[in-house]
């Protein structure tokens, strides 16, 4: 199993999403540890979807953002980055304001693949997605 690469750090990882997706997005990383990581956004009118609803993609872009970090926080020591091969989510709500959190989590750290669950909810704790994805890792 992977261990968490100590050069990885929760202010590193907002330093990396400047100007990119997860900064547009406003995800925040909240925690960082073996095996897991935290993250949250604030849910704000253009991350909805036209019927006023959160839209899929955001969700799937703050739960895709919290596994990917965590993957690369937790990449073997001569592993250069990772990319994505496949991912999977099912909505089991929505939220139309407030914050939404996911919690990733390892299933599988080997040295050739990741995979990563993530749990999505919204500021009640109410899940509102099940997330999981697997990640080749490059060297």
């Amino acid at each position: 199993m992977s261990k968490l690469r100590p050069e990885y750090t929760v202010e590193r990882l907002h330093e990396r999403q400047k100007g990119k997706l997860p900064g547009l997005l406003g995800v925040r990383v909240l925690s960082l540890d073996q095996g897991m990581l935290s993250a949250e956004l604030t849910v704000r009118e253009e991350l909805l979807a036209p019927n006023g609803f959160l839209h899929a993609a955001t969700v799937i872009g703050l739960a895709d953002t919290a596994c990917g970090y965590a993957c690369l926080a937790h990449l073997p020591e001569t592993a250069r980055n990772f990319t994505t091969v496949e991912l999977k989510s099912n909505f089991l709500g929505t939220a139309t304001e407030g914050i939404i959190r996911a919690v990733a989590k390892g299933a599988h750290l080997g040295r050739s693949t990741q995979v990563w669950d993530a749990t999505v909810s919204d500021a009640n704790g109410k899940t509102i997605a099940l997330f999981r994805c697997t990640q080749i890792v490059l060297y």
